[in-house]
């Protein structure tokens, strides 16, 4: 009898990992880039991600519940569309986390931890791939209870920062009048707004890895629908009040200048260390690091097992029941991306890779209706998936052109992958599992 994933995830642990996945590194340097699109009024554009996010994430609701595979996005977009398209998504799902993996190590070795440390940027990269590796070999209860730490960590210095910006505003040292101030020398009022939704969109990514986890939570069901929306929830205000208080404590030219936009607002109130920040900095990159980690083997795994990419890394560790073929696979990817690669240039392609994944899912979710699945599954309005394709469809005319020449590197490799599948699916060569023949 095949081994199986060890069902160990509980709705809070659900609830910590999709909130440590959304709250991750990324909102530590997207302040100061939004306000550089939008003006002051940060928050606009924080609260229109936030409902876009939250119209693919009732998507996401639906089917993890009515398909809990841990192929997530691939193999819904398989179910509903066929190996070929599967394969072109979960490729791009997968690029997208080994690249965020590999930048995220390049990130940990950086300035931040040069700030505490002087050690060679290479060694670090290494061995802290290593851990991370190590740890979700050794078990998903193990990696999320981790991921509750480190998650409780990053939201404890958002709270400092939204604390220390209350204290600036209420001792009179604040301009509330930026709050309103919506445009720049290059946008009007709504370019700006949506231009700076497109930065804030991909601060709110990242409730679509915990899809990978369906056959390892105790209850997907019911917890899926109540974590992420909570999650979401919880990250929303959290934004948007960094938004208010960094747009009123600092500058909009200031926060646009600085690589460590938060870290302003930490100078501005006076009296706590620079250091303090580096230290937490480090505890986000490093907990996104993990929990994109433990999302791209878990999709490798699901993948291999429907048969899209290699069967060997569909191989189960007998003791610990982790897929620990695919997280030294996708350990390895990451590795030599962080060690060779320009993975600044590539980062920006995630968000590209991540709206054609939401469109795809988006459009699943409208074909499946029909489809059975797990009895009583979460069910969304079906205005809402329409809503949501949508809106990746109008984020994809925001996108730079130079993204799309870059990422179009990448789809094209995930057309060559979903090419070869759909020649062997014709064969009869490729028999999905849990799939109607």
């Amino acid at each position: 009898m095949a081994l199986a994933l060890k069902r160990a995830v509980s709705t809070p642990l659900l609830y910590f990992f999709i909130l440590g996945d959304i709250l991750g590194a990324g909102v530590y340097v997207l302040v100061g880039a939004v306000a550089g699109e939008s003006g002051g009024a940060i928050w606009l554009p924080l609260l229109t991600a936030l409902v876009l996010a939250s119209l693919t994430a009732g998507s996401y609701a639906e089917l993890v519940t009515k398909f809990p595979r841990a192929g997530g996005s691939a193999h819904y977009v398989t179910t509903a569309f066929g190996p070929a398209a599967g394969s072109f998504v979960g490729f791009c799902m997968l690029a997208a986390g080994l690249v965020s993996v590999g930048a995220l190590a390049r990130a940990f070795a950086g300035d931040y931890l040069q700030a505490l440390i002087s050690l060679p940027s290479m060694a670090v990269v290494v061995v802290f791939l290593a851990a991370l590796a190590a740890l979700n070999i050794r078990g998903i209860k193990e990696s999320l209870r981790a991921n509750v730490a480190a998650t409780l960590v990053e939201l404890g210095g958002l709270v400092l920062i939204i604390g220390l910006g209350a204290w600036i505003i209420a001792r009179g040292d604040a301009d509330l009048d930026r709050l309103t101030q919506v445009g720049t020398a290059d946008h009007g009022a709504v370019g700006a707004v949506l231009a700076g939704t497109v930065l804030a969109f991909y601060s709110f990514v990242g409730f679509e890895t915990s899809v990978n986890l369906a056959e390892e939570v105790q209850n997907p069901r019911k917890s899926y629908p109540t974590a992420l929306f909570a999650a979401l929830l919880t990250a929303g205000v959290v934004y948007i009040l960094i938004g208010i208080v960094t747009s009123a404590s600092v500058p909009t030219e200031q926060l646009t200048q600085s690589s460590g936009p938060l870290l302003e607002v930490v100078r501005a109130a006076g009296d706590i260390p620079d250091r303090v920040f580096s230290l937490i900095a480090l505890v986000a990159v490093a907990n996104g690091a993990l929990l994109t980690g433990i999302m791209s083997s878990r999709l490798a795994y699901g993948m291999a097992r429907d048969g899209l990419l290699p069967p060997v890394l569909s191989r189960i560790l007998a003791g610990r029941r982790t897929p620990w073929v695919a997280i030294l696979a996708t350990t390895a990817v990451s590795l030599i991306l962080a060690l060779t690669g320009e993975v600044d240039s590539l980062a920006a392609t995630l968000v590209l890779l991540l709206l054609i994944v939401f469109s795809a899912v988006n459009a699943a979710v409208l074909v499946l209706r029909k489809t059975e699945g797990e009895a009583d599954h979460f069910r969304i309005p079906t205005v809402v998936p329409w809503l949501a394709l949508a809106s990746c469809l109008f984020l994809f005319t925001r996108i730079e052109g130079e993204v799309w020449i870059r990422g179009l590197i990448l789809v094209g490799v995930g057309v060559l992958l979903a090419a070869v599948n759909a020649a062997r699916a014709r064969r009869g060569d490729l028999v999905l599992q849990g799939q109607d023949s």
